[in-house]
């Protein structure tokens, strides 16, 4: 006779938390036998839900979770959330409802690196609060459960308490994660996870929104501000006033023209694409502030990578197209290789100044969507238009049986 099954639901909204579900669809059964109960044999499978996330509330979050467990007859439910939450002034990493058999985690509550390990340890943790219980004894006997395998398998794991949300790492010394168990507070909450640092958990919840927001994604469409930023930049090469500007200047000069440069197109994409959240009555103050930060942080990443990338190409055209005795005639003082790396660098930092000056970037829609002001307002309008439907779709029986009424 076959041993029972579980099955455990992923709910992920679009984008990175989508990718985490996927990643983590295939690992996840022998971890949970493994960490939970071995008596089990245990199905994993995630499903995309926009909708999970148009709330900054926990609760919505939780409720939502477990319509969505009852109609996919899962055991266990956990929403994976890229939306900050939080419990008065403190960030919320992880909450679970015991009676609903659901959690959720927000992913930028666990900050940027490393995210695979952390969600699966976390979804591990909140599976085994609801099946154990959250209380002091329950902890107690998943503990003994775990410590009581003579096996050398998932040491990590079986090292790990059972009160801690994740293992102990580096970052978690500077900003440790707090277990609570606000029974009397919250009726429909049993365990909650949060940062109890103000300014660690900033960090924390910053990094991660950058992390959730994916700068990397949004690369491609520097792809004609590039193009368009190296053929000004080559130009200029070719003169010697771009030479005489970067023998002259000393080394923080050019720090500070990066930055400028760096600060002048993340403020023009910024204005151009009209990414900063202005006060409104339907988001908190503190949150259109977090998003605006994140926002900043995003792009900083993102132009920093172009910005390096533009260098690399600058370097090999320096190389190829002034030669060392043209420079050494142009030059007063000691010249040599190094005097490449900094008209490479000057070209770099004026040719992004003309570029944020001059272009516009491609694919408006993927720098939109790196961006949590513009997801919210798109999930708000996915929900709403959905309820638009509903209410039509009702509209349209309540006239067909009234149309049967009648004849």
């Amino acid at each position: 006779m076959g041993q029972a099954e579980k099955r455990l639901g992923l709910i992920t909204a679009p984008g990175y938390p989508k990718e985490l579900g996927e990643a983590l669809e295939q690992e996840l059964p022998e971890l949970l036998s493994y960490y939970v109960e071995d008596n089990y044999n245990w199905e994993v499978e995630y499903t995309v839900d926009a909708l999970t996330g148009v709330t900054e509330d926990s609760e919505d979050v939780l409720e939502a979770t477990m319509d969505r467990s009852q109609k996919k007859n899962w055991d266990f439910a956990v929403c994976l959330t890229d939306l900050p939450l939080f419990k008065g002034e403190f960030p919320i990493v992880a909450e679970a409802y015991e009676e609903g058999h659901v959690a959720l985690i927000s992913l930028p509550g666990l900050g940027s690196t490393p995210m695979i390990k952390r969600v699966r340890e976390s979804i591990l943790q909140l599976v085994n609060e609801i099946y154990y219980g959250s209380s002091e004894e329950d902890r107690e006997h998943a503990e003994q459960r775990i410590q009581s395998k003579d096996d050398d398998q998932h040491e990590e794991l079986r090292n790990k308490s059972s009160t801690r949300l994740i293992g102990k790492r580096g970052f978690e010394w500077l900003s440790p994660i707090q277990r609570e168990t606000p029974h009397e507070e919250d009726a429909n909450i049993d365990v909650r996870f949060t940062v109890k640092s103000r300014i660690s958990g900033a960090l924390r919840l910053l990094t991660g929104m950058v992390r959730a927001n994916r700068p990397w994604a949004m690369f491609p469409a520097f792809l004609k501000v590039i193009v368009f930023a190296f053929t000004t930049g080559a130009y200029a090469l070719v003169f010697p006033t771009l030479w005489n500007l970067s023998n002259n200047y000393g080394i923080w000069r050019m720090f500070m023209l990066s930055v400028v440069s760096i600060v002048a197109m993340v403020g023009w994409i910024i204005l151009a694409h009209k990414l900063w959240e202005k006060p409104n009555d339907k988001r908190a103050s503190y949150l259109r502030k977090l998003y605006n930060a994140a926002t900043v942080l995003t792009l900083f990443v993102s132009v920093s990578l172009y910005y390096l990338l533009l260098f690399f190409i600058f370097s090999l055209a320096v190389i190829a197209f002034i030669p060392m005795g043209m420079l050494k005639s142009q030059l007063t003082g000691d010249v040599g290789y190094i005097n490449y790396f900094y008209i490479a660098w000057t070209a770099t930092s004026v040719s992004t100044i003309i570029g944020a000056l001059g272009s516009a970037l491609e694919k408006e829609e993927v720098v939109l969507s790196s961006t949590y002001g513009y997801r919210q307002r798109q999930r708000y309008e996915q929900i709403k238009k959905a309820e638009e439907e509903k209410q039509e779709d009702g509209e349209t029986v309540e006239d067909t049986q009234e149309l049967k009424r009648v004849k």
